[in-house]
């Protein structure tokens, strides 16, 4: 199994969350620090399109902006988001399934950068945001050990910087044993003992 591979599980890992996440819900608190499941929801939307500007070299919309949500989302009912999100995380995994977009430099949002550091960060994005949208909805995510690896090393990548950017709380303090996928969730400021709420 390889980086392609990890990233078209982290991206149907966070679809299948957001297919199971009622939209009665969407008004509850997440793990992730004041966001309600409803933005939790939109930045992973807005990751899968960031992450296929990313993969394809595309120029980033100067129109679009985070605080405005995905662009793909904007007018559409929330009913219909999982079957948006479905359709747009299918594009993103496509995208990167090609080794050969993990070579050289893309951009994130704009700001050059390595294609691989990329793929690595928006791997463990997406499947650490969709363990807030499970634990925020009082549900068990299942990853893989391979991919709990792949993604706490890219959490660990971008730690320092999450931390002093504020996209990352203070690290919590899990066991050395504790599987990878869970020490990931501690690096990223996630309590996976932690009731939401």
């Amino acid at each position: 199994m390889d980086h392609t591979d990890h990233m078209k599980q982290s991206v149907d890992l966070a679809v299948a969350v957001i297919r199971g996440t009622p939209v009665e819900s969407y008004d509850d608190p997440s793990p992730c620090a004041d966001f309600t499941v409803r933005q939790v929801v939109n930045h992973i939307a807005f990751g899968f399109v960031l992450a296929q500007r990313s993969a394809t070299r595309e120029p980033w919309d100067e129109t679009w902006k985070l605080e405005d949500g995905a662009p793909f989302l904007i007018g559409v009912p929330e009913t219909e988001w999982s079957d948006r999100c479905a359709e747009e995380g299918d594009v993103t995994a496509r995208a990167w399934a090609d080794p050969g977009v993990w070579d050289g430099e893309s951009h994130m949002g704009g700001s050059p950068m390595p294609a691989a550091a990329i793929g690595q960060m928006m791997t463990a994005e997406f499947a650490v945001h969709a363990w807030d949208v499970a634990a925020a909805t009082g549900r068990d995510l299942d990853v893989p050990d391979a991919l709990g690896q792949a993604v706490l090393d890219g959490v660990l990548a971008i730690a320092p910087m999450g931390r002093d950017g504020g996209w990352f709380g203070a690290e919590v303090p899990v066991a050395d044993e504790a599987p990878a996928f869970v020490r990931a969730l501690g690096a990223a400021g996630r309590d996976p003992a932690k009731p939401v709420g």
